[in-house]
């Protein structure tokens, strides 16, 4: 039973001024980071013309911002609960802006890919430090639940605003604006932080392990490296010699994290069902959706002839499905019981991505909207319900390193996405049957053979624009077909394992004496 004391803390909370500016100021954040993760594949053709990468290059520009986020995350999670986790967002949130400005104005490929690792060592502070935030900021758990909803939402919001004001910088300036936005919202973030968001930290946090947070970012960076590297080229060596360097790296932080009297992530919170299950679920859920939204956005520019402004539009109800599911999880939560609600998301995205298998060149937008509206519905019920279910599994002094552990999960799910939905369209895509006079570029992505059919007799270029075309949306197709299949098993393991996980709302709140497992019904 709550006590009385606990009871009037969270009277006090709940009645303390400025704590819905203070989670604008937090929603803003992940809406900038989420936003810089999706205006990078609208400038790259920009960018390429400029810089001239090599195509290794390209891929480590493309690719060092996640790899440097994955590797960090739990790091840095970590390193809030001990510094102040409002000190590390708001130092994330001035080197983030910083780092943009060096983004912006890269002079070689080099000094690209090394601004883009530093912006992801940014990135790394910013998202453990704001839902750790709201864990601490609401004390009420349905207003939590709310406040979560809204980050949620705001973080989908984000990938769909990303290509919308980033193919309107494009259309009236050079590449490098779309990280120049970064400055004004950050300078914003920080002024308006400063005064509204309280500070919170583990009171007993031991030190910041060194060792573990370097095991930590060459395990996830080795796992991610090569799932992308079998994804794209085969298991070459190597690929199998990052993913044994990488799993080695794994299994001695997971060693050292239980050898540890204060470990940077306490790693037998995922003893609890709910915290694993919930962890789990949004993996599999990320897995795939990323890869196919990914691709359906080159599928809206490419083959239905969209700019990239007008992409981004038709993105938009990915958006406002999540907006209006993150803001109504909660009460279903508690009307219908936690897992009904995250593994009837799941199924929502499942039977979308399902229903997407039958798209075609000239598939409607009607049809296309409505989907994307229940993807966006079915992620925002999800994510809202299983963050809550993260944070509640643990005492507030470890939400930063819970929090991390959530991100990494979302990040790792981005990149194995890619990589594996990724490698079924390209390898569909590359066996097209094209004009005899169809140049290499062309089998290595659409728009290398969109680029191609400009410089060729208007016969053979429509031949090979038809052919490829067809390809990529065949390819497209059976990457529907296989995320819908990773989301419906995700529903299915999210209803058995999170049997008798409350709502939060519902929940005896863990604190360092109790412990970490949320009460069950």
């Amino acid at each position: 039973m709550t006590s009385l004391p606990r009871q009037a803390e969270r009277g006090i909370a709940q009645r303390a001024p400025g704590r819905w500016i203070a989670l604008g100021v937090l929603v803003l954040a992940v809406l900038l980071v989420a936003v810089d993760a999706t205006v990078l594949g609208l400038a790259t053709p920009y960018l390429s013309e400029d810089l001239r990468p090599s195509g290794t290059q390209l891929l480590w520009i493309g690719d060092a911002y996640s790899f440097v986020i994955a590797g960090l995350l739990v790091s840095m999670g970590g390193l809030g609960d001990r510094v102040g986790r409002k000190r590390l967002l708001l130092a994330g949130a001035t080197a983030f802006g910083l780092v943009s400005v060096l983004n912006a104005y890269a002079q070689t490929p080099e000094m690209m890919i090394v601004a883009r690792a530093l912006l992801g060592v940014a990135g790394a502070t910013l998202m453990p430090s704001t839902l750790a935030l709201i864990r601490n900021v609401f004390e009420d758990p349905r207003e939590r639940t709310l406040a979560i909803g809204i980050w949620s939402a705001a973080a989908s919001a984000g990938m769909a605003v990303g290509p919308i004001v980033g193919g309107l910088l494009l259309e009236h300036f050079w590449w490098g604006s779309v990280f120049l936005i970064n400055m004004p919202v950050m300078a914003l973030l920080v002024v308006v932080g400063i005064k509204m968001l309280p500070e919170s930290r583990n009171p007993s946090p031991g030190p910041w392990d060194l060792p573990s947070v370097v095991l930590s970012l060459v395990g996830m960076v080795g796992v991610v490296y090569a799932v992308k590297e079998a994804a794209a080229g085969g298991f070459t060596w190597p690929a199998l010699a990052a993913g044994l360097l990488g799993a080695a790296a794994l299994h001695a932080f997971v060693r050292r994290q239980r050898r540890l009297p204060v470990p940077l992530v306490d790693v037998r919170l995922f003893r609890n069902r709910g915290f694993s299950a919930a962890v789990l679920a949004n993996l599999l859920t990320i897995l795939g959706l990323s890869g196919l939204l990914f691709f359906l956005s080159q599928y809206l520019q490419l083959v239905q002839d969209r700019s990239p402004f007008r992409a981004g539009l038709a993105e938009l109800p990915v958006a406002a499905g999540a907006v209006v599911a993150g803001l109504i999880a909660g009460a279903a939560a508690r009307r219908f019981s936690a897992r009904t609600v995250v593994s009837g998301g799941l199924a929502v995205i499942g039977l979308a991505l399902a229903a997407l298998t039958t798209i075609t060149q000239s598939t409607g937008y009607p049809l296309l909207g409505t989907l994307l509206l229940l993807v966006g519905f079915g992620a925002g019920l999800s994510f809202t319900i299983t963050s809550d279910i993260i944070l509640a599994a643990v005492p507030k002094e470890q939400a930063g390193a819970a929090s991390a552990v959530s991100e990494t999960a979302y990040e790792l799910g981005t990149a194995l996405g890619i990589a594996l939905l990724g490698s079924i369209v390209t390898n569909i895509y590359r066996d097209f049957p094209g004009p005899a006079a169809t140049p290499e570029a062309a089998r290595e992505s659409l728009a290398g053979a969109v680029v191609a059919a400009a410089h060729m007799p208007a016969d053979t270029a429509a031949a090979l624009l038809r052919a490829a075309r067809e390809s990529f949306v065949d390819g497209v197709a059976l990457a529907s077909g296989v995320g819908a299949g990773l989301l419906l098993l995700a529903a299915g393991m999210a209803w058995f394992l999170l049997r008798g996980q409350k709502p939060i709302s519902e929940t005896v709140q863990p604190t360092a004496t109790t412990g970490s497992v949320a009460h069950r019904r």
